[in-house]
């Protein structure tokens, strides 16, 4: 899919959202995946990011097929409780998942979502308030959360001026 921050690879299960990353290269399946290329089953969730970049949406409706581990899984579905416009830290994200010290490990799951923009990740910031490592760059992730705190009122105006 084309976007205002760039391609993303988009990928469904018959139970739901499996994956959406950046980048215009392919991932590479899993020797227990079968990869059929159909746009119709990817539809809406174009739909709900395009709305989502002109601030039309702010809570994704699609749903989920998250594959992790159970710590990852449950970090992932803590991600999705930050609202739009908010912020969280890898500390209270280690407290709402039950390990209060597992914010390095509550990083690591950060690291590795599969599901990018509608599994929130961008919304976790640094205890200090600092931006930090992001899979579409710290530049996408400052754009995504200027879009939610009302700073940019369109993504799609927004790149077409070049801020």
């Amino acid at each position: 899919m084309n976007s205002p921050v760039g391609l993303l690879f988009l990928a469904a299960t018959e139970k739901g959202l499996y994956r959406v990353q950046f980048g215009s290269s392919l991932p590479t399946a899993a020797s227990d995946e079968v990869w059929i290329e159909d746009g119709s089953k990817l539809a809406r969730c174009e739909k709900e990011l395009q709305a989502y970049f002109r601030r039309e949406l702010r809570e994704f409706t699609l749903p989920l097929d998250l594959h992790g581990t159970p710590f990852q899984v449950r970090c992932w579905e803590a991600l999705c409780t930050i609202p739009y416009g908010a912020t969280g830290s890898y500390a209270s994200i280690a407290v709402r998942v039950g390990s209060p010290n597992a914010f390095r490990a509550v990083g690591q799951a950060n690291h590795n979502n599969p599901i990018a923009i509608i599994v929130p990740c961008h919304r976790v910031i640094g205890a200090d308030g600092t931006l930090t490592g992001y899979g579409g760059g710290l530049g996408v992730k400052e754009k995504l959360l200027r879009l939610e705190a009302g700073e940019i009122q369109s993504f799609f105006s927004f790149a077409a001026e070049g801020a």
